[in-house]
């Protein structure tokens, strides 16, 4: 088994999280919105939470933006990025929206009229520009397109639509962008999705171009999936460009990371730390990114969390002793193959990650120090005093 500081120390040296701008902001189910007086009001409020989620953990530089919640029309794309970049952080992934505005109700690129379908297309031209402007590697597509009722379209003539799409969208990607193509089984479309499934993915990907890879969410699967296989043959075919981390305990239900089953989520390490392994050491680039909707704990508190499981989890997978593991499979021993992954992952690397914090001038605990700073206090104040100014009428059930 590696040492277990020095591969703790490794991992986390090279590991980053990306956090969502719209993890920070009140959110709600289709039912209703919880109010939250700390949470973000605007974009501004946004990237100071997470460059103090950043500062507290040092592994989440970038933040993700929703264009359609973040970027309000005349937004200047500059001044965003040089704010965050004064803040220390970076933006991320530009996630286009393609399912709220009315003229999707039949979907987007695979809806049937042209006129959404172009509104659609020239949305993702003008998100691939927006992040040709602050510096974001990545535009990650998700799509609420599909169908209810059988009958409703042709599923074929969709998937076409879909391809022409991608390919006139990639063509638009300067040489330092990529095109994440995510999937989801169902919901909003309950008889069939468009794209349903990480083949369905793959082959959209393959489609569009050479930058586009597969978004994988780790909640957007059935609860039997094997998601670290689904992984697995991705980065084998080089196609894996990353993930959406949250956790689920029936379907896409945005859970805090590894609050359900963090087993689930060091498996998926473990096949990228092993990939990487059997290459010399050469790891894929892959954008780790978080997609958590906080509608009942506090919202830095739960990102700090996930931060801070997604931390632990990569460092234990990367305890997995790949020698041994190894020659438990080539004699067909089960049990000591399998004991190789139990061991890592029922290992205590917390005073490794303290020690880890530490060097990096940081509290060995995350959580403990945002709590001790008042941080959430402080915002909870000046944001409901700027909205009783503004005049958003709000509820708190709790602080």
């Amino acid at each position: 088994m590696p040492t277990s500081s020095n591969a703790v120390f490794e991992a986390l040296d090279s590991f980053r999280i990306e956090t969502p701008s719209w993890g920070y902001a009140d959110t709600g189910t289709r039912f209703g919105k919880f109010h939250q007086p700390a949470a973000a009001i605007d974009l501004d409020d946004k990237l100071a939470d997470a460059a103090h989620v950043h500062r507290l953990t040092a592994c989440c530089p970038t933040v993700a933006t929703h264009v359609l919640w973040d970027f309000a029309p005349g937004t200047d794309a500059a001044t965003v990025a040089s704010k965050a970049g004064v803040l220390g952080i970076a933006i991320g992934s530009i996630n286009p929206n393609l399912f709220q505005d009315q003229i999707y109700k039949l979907g987007s690129v695979g809806s049937p009229f042209e006129t959404a379908r172009d509104q659609a297309l020239a949305h993702i031209i003008d998100c691939i520009k927006l992040g040709q402007v602050t510096g974001s590697k990545a535009v990650s597509l998700w799509f609420a397109d599909g169908t209810n009722y059988p009958g409703q379209d042709n599923i074929r003539a969709r998937k076409h639509r879909f391809e022409a799409a991608l390919k006139e969208a990639h063509g638009h990607l300067s040489k330092e962008q990529i095109l994440l193509v995510e999937y989801k089984p169902f919901e909003p479309a309950f008889y069939q999705t468009d794209l349903a499934d990480w083949g369905m993915a793959l082959l959209m990907a393959k489609k569009a171009g050479p930058q586009a890879k597969v978004l994988v969410d780790t909640g957007h699967h059935y609860l039997s999936q094997n998601i670290e296989q689904i992984v697995a043959w991705l980065l084998d075919e080089d196609m894996l460009g990353g993930f959406h981390f949250n956790d689920r305990r029936y379907a896409d239900d945005d859970l805090t990371l590894g609050s359900i089953d963090p087993y689930q989520i060091f498996r998926i390490f473990h096949e990228i730390h092993l990939f990487a392994q059997e290459r010399g050491g050469k790891y894929p680039a892959i954008e780790y990114m978080i997609d958590q909707s906080h509608n009942l704990k506090p919202k830095i508190e739960a990102m700090i969390q996930t931060v801070c499981t997604a931390q632990e989890l990569y460092a234990k997978a990367a305890l997995v002793d790949h020698a041994a593991l190894l020659q438990a499979q080539k004699k067909g021993n089960i049990v000591d193959a399998e004991m190789c992954l139990k061991k890592a992952f029922n290992t205590d690397v917390s005073a490794a990650l303290a020690e880890w914090r530490k060097s990096k001038g940081l509290d060995g605990d995350p959580l403990a120090a945002h709590r001790a700073s008042a941080y959430a206090e402080k915002a909870a104040a000046e944001r409901s005093k700027r909205r009783q100014e503004l005049g958003i009428a709000t509820e708190h059930s709790y602080a």
